[in-house]
């Protein structure tokens, strides 16, 4: 039985002032919403993508994050991280981001459906908007890194939604061994399943790919 639901529908809640950043403000700043909040090509109605040069777009269109993972920083962190803190979109629960399956489809609500494309990757502006102690790599480390998700299908959703599985590649590489753990022959296996049409990789993969089989010492 499918028991995932939508905690929190999050977006900015106010720019905040970034000098080391690429732009100078960010938007990781997002607070919960009260729904019905409409979702489009490019994320939540009112949201901000300060700056798209390493995220954002319709690749990135929204960054969802398991209250499971958050429950893991509650305990390390020894405080409380309500939805929104991670930066995150949507805070769901019964659904695993860190482990979903790239390429994996989930359709939120009544109308809305999504697709996983990649693991989040931690920058320097997470940590300082964190303000705890080597965080980009305690966050590394841990591997606990959400994913984020293309709009496939424009929707309104709101807290307490269902969220439910509509498919599930049979490559089965997550997010989260591509961002810890990623080998030539996840590369094949990510090649051969976006050339057989049933997945559809976002263009830094290919520069991602090319990293991977130089540090193996394969051409690509």
């Amino acid at each position: 039985m499918d028991t995932a639901s939508l905690i929190a529908v999050c977006r900015v809640h106010q720019l905040l002032a970034d000098p080391e950043g690429s732009v100078g403000v960010t938007a990781i700043d997002k607070r919960p919403v009260d729904g019905p909040v409409k979702v489009h090509k490019l994320g939540v109605h009112g949201d901000v993508q300060a700056s798209r040069v390493h995220h954002g777009g319709e690749d990135q269109a929204l960054y969802a994050y398991s209250q499971d993972d958050a429950d893991y920083w509650t305990g390390e962190l020894q405080r409380e991280l309500p939805p929104g803190t991670f930066g995150e979109n949507l805070r769901v629960r019964g659904i695993g981001t860190t482990d979903a399956v790239i390429g994996e489809r989930w359709k939120i609500g009544l109308d809305l459906e999504v697709e996983v494309t990649s693991p989040r990757v931690p920058c320097a502006t997470f940590q300082r908007v964190m303000d705890e102690p080597q965080w980009v790599k305690r966050f590394t480390q841990a591997g606990r890194v959400g994913c984020y998700l293309r709009v496939v299908k424009t929707g309104s959703i709101s807290a307490g939604d269902h969220i439910h599985r509509l498919f599930v590649p049979k490559h089965g590489i997550t997010v989260g061994k591509w961002f810890s753990d990623p080998t030539v022959e996840d590369v094949q296996t990510l090649l051969d399943a976006e050339a057989d049409g049933e997945i559809r990789l976002q263009p830094e993969y290919h520069d991602e790919f090319e990293k991977v089989m130089r540090r193996a010492g394969a051409a690509y």
